[in-house]
């Protein structure tokens, strides 16, 4: 996926599937904030980052929606906050 840093939007990935998501959207711009649940940044629509997702995961129960902003969150996976902060 693209990571135009001008362009990039900020989403989040939640799904629910019966293997491991651990190491999906590797190489994407990403971070596992807690088991199927995910930030991402990227330039590409949100129906290109649907269907990757989709396509790699495989999950039962998928949902992308783009942010407007920065979320508030606590209590997720150690590094979020700082990846976060590093955009």
């Amino acid at each position: 996926m693209d990571r135009d840093e001008e362009s990039a939007a900020l989403y989040v990935v939640a799904l629910t599937s019966d293997a491991d998501d651990e190491g999906i959207l590797e190489g994407a711009d990403t971070v596992r904030l807690a088991p199927g649940l995910y930030l991402v940044r990227t330039s590409a629509p949100q129906s290109r980052l649907y269907h990757a997702v989709k396509r790699e995961a495989k999950p039962s129960e998928l949902f992308v929606g783009r942010l407007d902003g920065d979320p508030k969150f606590k209590g997720m996976s150690e590094g979020a906050l700082k990846w976060l902060r590093r955009r």
